[in-house]
């Protein structure tokens, strides 16, 4: 699937600063100027700043080899003979719009991660249990910030059968914005902690704006024994028809997946009973066993 800076153009609704050829393909969205790998193929995104302003870094980036690029800035163009040069009002928007856009164009199964601890061991887990069924494309590493999550949509292709992303917050009003750009098929909350809670006027708040994510999504896999979480995806199953809900228990509360028994043995691993079997993970800490069970 291939864009030219055209393509890009009419997407954005962006203004021409420069022009010299409409149809320079674009495949890599580039933010940094010293991580230049393919440059006739990247398009540069400038991100203003008080301490690190992309819009000082143009040159640097012209001098890599990059000839497309998008600022939110008036910026001097003489010294950028060939470039390829788009204005929009909000750099971060607009990379955020282009991901949402390319992400519509795929028909496939997404999963969104979202929750305080456990997204990417999660994520990582998931795919190593799915890469054999599946060709997958995931966050790379912890990419789940508000510009880590397009630079993750962006990789999707028409190879890929399944998508597994994880979307990370610190405040409120953010996790609308990553939801319209994963718009995932299935969710999963992993569980809600003291982290970042200085941004929410409560843990039930941070818990909703969490929710946010989901709104796209069928499926929602949850621990029930998080009296908020489960109180909110109860909720979220009530808001559209067709929605439906994986929950497990280690309390023995009403759940899909009951967890009899955890036993922690002497070799550092742990046996997870249930009434359909037992698995055994090479860990015993609280963390890996909750990160296992979801």
């Amino acid at each position: 699937m291939h864009y030219t800076i055209s393509d890009i153009q009419q997407i954005l609704r962006a203004e021409w600063l420069r022009q010299t050829r409409a149809d320079a393909p674009v495949e890599h969205l580039l933010l940094d100027s010293r991580q230049v790998s393919e440059p006739p193929l990247s398009l540069f995104f400038s991100f203003p700043g008080q301490r690190h302003d992309g819009h000082r870094y143009l040159a640097d980036a012209y001098r890599a080899g990059v000839r497309q690029f998008v600022v939110s800035q008036s910026v001097e163009t003489a010294h950028l003979p060939e470039a390829n040069i788009l204005k929009v009002e909000n750099s971060l928007e607009a990379l955020q719009h282009l991901a949402a856009w390319r992400r519509m164009q795929f028909h496939i199964p997404v999963i969104g991660i979202t929750g305080s601890n456990g997204k990417t061991v999660v994520k990582e887990w998931l795919y190593q249990m799915l890469a054999p069924d599946f060709n997958i494309v995931r966050s790379p590493k912890s990419y789940n910030s508000q510009i880590g999550v397009p630079l993750s949509v962006w990789q999707m292709g028409p190879l890929h059968t399944l998508a597994i992303f994880e979307a990370g917050i610190s405040q409120a009003g953010e996790m609308a914005r990553l939801g319209r750009v994963i718009s995932p098929t299935i969710g999963l909350f992993t569980n809600i902690g003291p982290a970042h809670r200085e941004g929410f006027a409560s843990k039930m708040d941070k818990v909703r704006e969490k929710m946010k994510l989901f709104d796209t999504a069928t499926v929602l896999v949850f621990c029930a024994d998080d009296e908020k979480i489960d109180l909110a995806a109860r909720d979220w199953l009530a808001e559209k028809a067709g929605r439906r809900l994986f929950s497990w228990t280690k309390t023995g509360k009403a759940a899909d997946l009951q967890i009899s028994e955890v036993e922690k043995c002497s070799n550092g691993s742990s046996r997870m009973t249930s009434p359909d079997g037992a698995v055994v993970i090479p860990f015993s800490d609280t963390a890996s066993i909750e990160n296992a069970l979801h």
